[in-house]
């Protein structure tokens, strides 16, 4: 289904949505742009998160771009026509909460990608949960070469990639592969063009086969020890793993394993 219309037509779509067995699909749709994050894409990507968080039906979200772009990053022409700096800090703003919405999503959301990843768009799929590519896809953080540090993806790229290979990325501005995005942390699976799909199908399926409540405590709960101490991040674990342990999947779990049989979930 559409979510939105971009400006070039009230009737093209900007980003569709599609839902099966608990999987939603959010497909940026402007090809043309290379899907470049356009106020009216973050509009878009925002309302639809916002939305997929209130329902309970969702296991999993892929993020994926029609074209030979997953994204380019930030419409270009758009900023250089709306040259000031309160318009800055309110679509840098505006950015900065999709991608927080990503992380404050209670299910996990994957980063489909094939062709280039660039500047906002790298931090798209740096913001992502997990991230699966196509061997030719390739990533950067291309802003110093128009003279601009990419300052908001590398908050998301220094989570992901080793601090110094995150710098030499931010200020050289090259492209690195698929299996150097692997290797590096950016990604976490590289598939063969053609199988792309069905890779992204596998991790999805794999996800979908677990427990809801086990699938959502483990993301509030890793995203927030990061930010922690070791003491009080072992506390924080050791508390949600308390909680987690009364919920009933984890007696169907256990009784399940004990039987040798499959485990079946109570809660979808």
């Amino acid at each position: 289904m559409p979510i939105a219309s971009d400006d070039l037509s009230s009737t093209t779509p900007l980003l569709q949505r599609l839902d099966q067995q608990g999987v939603t699909t959010l497909t940026m749709s402007t090809p043309q742009r290379f899907n470049a994050l356009s106020e009216a894409m973050l509009q878009a990507l925002h309302d639809a998160l916002t939305e997929i968080g209130d329902d309970n039906s969702v296991r999993c979200v892929v993020i994926a771009a029609e074209g030979k772009a997953f994204c380019a990053g930030h419409d270009l022409k758009q900023m250089r026509a709306n040259a000031n700096k309160a318009y800055y800090q309110a679509l840098f703003a505006r950015c900065s909460e999709v991608m927080q919405a990503i992380e404050h999503l209670p299910v996990p959301v994957i980063a489909k990608v094939q062709g280039i990843a660039t500047a906002a768009g790298c931090q798209l799929v740096a913001s992502c949960d997990l991230a699966v590519a196509a061997r030719s896809a390739r990533f950067a953080v291309s802003g110093i070469n128009v003279g601009l540090f990419c300052s908001t993806p590398a908050v998301a790229l220094s989570r992901n990639v080793a601090r110094k290979r995150a710098m030499e990325m931010l200020l050289t501005g090259e492209f690195i592969s698929a299996d150097q995005a692997a290797e590096w942390g950016l990604i976490n699976r590289v598939a063969e063009d053609d199988a792309l799909d069905e890779a992204t199908k596998q991790l999805t399926a794999s996800i979908c086969a677990k427990s809801a409540v086990a699938v959502r405590t483990g993301k509030a709960m890793f995203a927030r020890q990061l930010a922690m101490p070791l003491d009080e991040a072992y506390a924080f674990a050791g508390e949600t793993m308390a909680c987690n342990m009364l919920a009933e999947d984890v007696g169907e779990g256990i009784d399940a394993f004990i039987a040798k049989r499959p485990p079946h979930w109570r809660h979808c």
